[in-house]
């Protein structure tokens, strides 16, 4: 398909630079693919609008301080680079996006945790060299340290990860620390925040529990390839960067009979959704997984599993909106956004949200 289909007008001040407080307060559009409508609801209204044998599935990744900044001394010549870990390779070595990635060589060393104006204290550094340079500003980067030490020194020399829309007006605080960390994030390795997760409280999670909604954990280490823009004129030719997942067999068997029960599966972010999506065989059964997925979804795919969806308004032109475009149809999709603009919805990842009803 044409990426221009899936172009839309968004005033800039429509990007949320602070999540809402508290988190459940956001504002909720219903998309009501069968009826072909929607309607203004609120977080709060998520009880109300889940059914009993509903089953949500909430993705448990937790976001890592993956944005480094650092130095490349090359002989008297000292350049400051930032990188941006998204996929790690093995127990020292992470594929990573760096600017700027055309002055950096094989085999050059870079010390993060220090910068030209800093020049940090050594024990605080961490040191890294360019072992393979890729398409798009992408590298490999092999660390000197490896397993938990390796995470330990990303931990403390590292920043919270923003997305570059937010990034590129305010800086990265404390606060966001934990505003971009969602209730359910146990595992380490994502590098954006599974941001639909970012919604729920216990409060509200103890409140659909209540009314009978029974509650799922999957892992999808999310990866900074969500917020590439997607640069082809045609969806054929866009590549997808892989990210690793992980759905237990427990879980599978669990959500496998929600559906034979007559129950929806409640996919919770586009992560949760890809991931479910990926681990379904071409019967629709629901298998366990553990690996990489690229998957791509856009206009045309049939899904398998997933019924209804709970995620974030997008960016135009970009393979999430493609993703709810896919699942309610561009239409549909094209007309809730605008109205969604008119009506002052704030967008992106510390904004509003969406529940897409397939």
């Amino acid at each position: 398909m044409r990426v221009d289909l899936f172009d839309f007008e968004l005033p800039e001040e429509r990007i949320a630079l602070r999540p809402i407080v508290p988190r459940d307060a956001a504002r909720l559009l219903v998309i009501d693919a069968k009826a072909n409508r929607f309607e203004d609801r609120t977080i709060r209204d998520l009880p109300d609008l889940l059914r009993p044998q509903d089953a949500l599935v909430v993705n448990d990744t937790r976001v890592i301080p993956a944005r480094l900044e650092g130095i490349r001394v090359r002989g008297e010549s000292i350049a400051h680079v930032e990188v941006t870990l998204h996929q790690r390779e093995n127990d020292n070595t992470w594929r990573a996006f760096a600017r700027p990635a055309k002055r950096l060589a094989l085999g050059e060393r870079i010390r993060f945790g220090e910068t030209s104006e800093s020049m940090a204290c050594l024990l605080a550094a961490l040191d890294g060299t360019v072992v393979a340079k890729h398409e798009g500003g992408e590298v490999t980067l092999a660390f000197d340290l490896t397993g938990p030490a390796l995470e330990e020194a990303i931990a403390s020399v590292g920043q919270m990860p923003l997305p570059p829309y937010i990034a590129s007006r305010r800086a990265t605080d404390a606060q966001d620390e934990r505003d971009y960390q969602t209730m359910f994030a146990e595992e380490p390795g994502a590098v954006a925040a599974p941001t639909a997760g970012l919604h729920f409280t216990s409060e509200l999670i103890a409140e659909i529990e209540g009314r009978g909604v029974s509650l799922h954990h999957v892992t999808l280490h999310v990866g900074a390839g969500t917020f590439l823009p997607v640069k082809v004129k045609d969806t054929r030719d866009h590549n997808m960067h892989a990210e690793w997942g992980r759905l237990s067999s427990q879980t599978a068997d669990a959500l496998n009979a929600t559906r034979g029960q007559g129950g929806r599966i409640v996919a919770a972010g586009t992560t949760a959704l890809r991931l479910l999506e990926s681990a379904a065989d071409e019967s629709s059964a629901i298998r366990a997984f553990s690996g990489e997925t690229s998957i791509f979804i856009e206009p045309g795919y049939r899904f398998r599993v997933v019924d209804a969806l709970i995620t974030n308004l997008h960016l135009p032109r970009s393979t999430l909106f493609m993703l709810v475009a896919a699942f309610a149809g561009l239409d549909l999709m094209k007309r809730a956004y605008s109205h969604a603009v008119e009506q002052k919805y704030r967008f992106y990842s510390y904004g509003d949200a969406c529940l897409l009803l397939r």
